[in-house]
């Protein structure tokens, strides 16, 4: 039985890192070997989950290294191995990663919910490390999602909910859109259930009527292109049960939601992206308020993609996504899609786009820095990063991430501290608008500096939702002497 599970992971990594079968083989017997005796909920071997855990890793085309952390993620803390032993036999890249994955000990805190949270901050912190770490924890998690069956049902909800509130934006945040919606899906399936197949039943009945409108639309696209000589791929796509639910939630019924089913059409280079956007627009009717243009300006985690919806033959809403293919790979993977396009330095490149792209990443390391009590460091990510975020344009059309009920403040210390202690007004959408002003996603909003303002006043802490703000405008009170 043993054996089956190594060979089915090494089918799949065959199939893209061959020269690496041996050295993550022997991740597998030196983890089989201290799991032994082990037995999870469903009493299957416990060497079942790791590699499992492997397998999903697998599929995103993980390096050696990630592979072989995964399969013994589990054993410093569920058996006497050690981090130096883990380096010892194998390299300390693996076991640092397997150290990232593992729980801090519970006898380091006085108390369970201490452990927790100082748990928690250390897998959130983990992606300034190494990202890798994360993109591990986000497969373990999906894997004990997918077999929840066998646990209590207040477990159940526990970790369903954690997995909504913690996993799912951290999977955002890496652009990993089709690990998110499985985490989505999967978690609602424990919390909501009624809600789930409710949906699931409903979005069934739509795709069948649906099917003969979408068919002839794919096929006329199909044919628009090959007469233009435009070499193309063509999917129908349908959003997930919990994307449909938060739609749902804001009352629309489901024939409303614009982008319930998709035509994913991706294509070679940007050129033929903008060609068949023309085609599609000359056969078929744009709603005009629903075209976004995420090529020309790429979503905050990278995302990239032109999106239009239009009248189908039946008078049907038909979101069009057109893409390039590698933007495809970015969209349904985000940063993990780095291993399959840069091969052997993805894992330098990853982190370095993290770093360098992603907003959150330096509103994550601020924090970190800003907090050491661990409590208060999860309550003010939670309220930055974990719950939702607000999208304005600056100046120069760029997109600016803050958190919501975010204010004009707030955007002037994201954009730099000198910018904050010189902020003199702002208009939002053309108007001009108190300094209070909580945004909205999408307003456009022009910040005004002046060299001969004050500065920002005692006033101004009550004004601010981020601690970045409260930081500097504290740090500028204390320099001027003011209390």
């Amino acid at each position: 039985m043993k054996e089956k599970f190594l060979e089915n992971l090494l089918a799949e990594v065959r199939t893209y890192n061959a020269e690496e079968e041996e050295a993550i083989a022997k991740a597998y017997y030196f983890a089989a070997e201290k799991h032994a005796g082990q037995k999870r909920k469903d009493g299957e071997d416990y060497i079942s989950h790791p590699v499992a855990v492997a397998v999903i890793l697998s599929e995103m085309r993980a390096d050696r290294d990630t592979i072989s952390a995964a399969l013994l993620h589990d054993l410093i803390e569920d058996t006497d191995v050690t981090k130096a032993e883990i380096e010892k036999d194998f390299n300390k890249s693996i076991a640092n990663l397997v150290d990232g994955v593992s729980k801090i000990s519970r006898v380091n805190f006085n108390n369970k919910n201490e452990a927790n949270v100082a748990n928690s901050r250390k897998i959130i912190t983990s992606i300034t490390e190494d990202v890798r770490i994360i993109i591990i924890k986000l497969a373990d998690r999906l894997h004990n999602l997918q077999t929840l069956e066998h646990l209590e049902p207040i477990k159940q909800k526990e970790i369903a909910l954690e997995s909504l509130e913690m996993y799912v934006p951290l999977a955002f945040y890496i652009g990993a859109y089709r690990l998110k919606s499985e985490l989505e899906d999967l978690a609602m399936l424990y919390l909501k259930p009624e809600d789930f197949f409710k949906i699931e039943k409903e979005l069934a009945i739509t795709k069948k009527n649906s099917k003969q409108c979408l068919t002839e639309m794919l096929e006329e696209i199909s044919f628009l292109l090959e007469k233009e000589g435009i070499p193309f791929e063509i999917k129908i796509r349908a959003k997930n049960i919990y994307g449909i639910y938060k739609s749902l939630a804001e009352n629309n019924k489901i024939t409303d939601i614009h982008d319930l089913l998709a035509l994913k059409i991706m294509v070679e280079d940007v050129k033929s992206c903008y060609l068949t956007l023309g085609l599609i627009h000359n056969q078929y009717y744009p709603l005009n308020e629903r075209f976004k243009d995420y090529i020309a300006l790429p979503k905050t985690n990278m995302y990239q993609s032109l999106h239009t919806t239009v009248f189908s033959p039946d008078e049907r809403l038909v979101q069009a996504q057109i893409r390039t293919l590698a933007m495809d790979k970015i969209a349904s993977f985000g940063l993990t899609a780095y291993w399959d396009i840069n091969k052997g330095e993805a894992k330098n490149v990853m982190q370095d786009d993290l770093a360098k792209k992603f907003q959150f990443f330096s509103s994550l390391n601020e924090l970190n820095m800003m907090f050491s009590d661990d409590q208060e460091f999860i309550n003010q990510t939670k309220k930055e990063l974990l719950t939702g975020n607000t999208y304005v344009y600056n100046a120069a059309g760029e997109i600016v991430e803050l958190p919501k009920g975010a204010t004009i403040i707030d955007m002037a210390y994201k954009l730099g501290t000198d910018v904050g202690n010189l902020l003199a007004g702002a208009t939002v959408n053309e108007d001009y608008v108190g300094l209070d002003h909580c945004l909205k996603n999408k307003d456009r909003v022009k910040l005004l500096t002046d060299e001969e303002v004050v500065g920002p006043t005692p006033e101004w802490l009550e004004k601010v939702q981020t601690a970045q703000a409260k930081q500097k405008i504290k740090e500028f009170m204390k320099k001027k002497g003011q209390r």
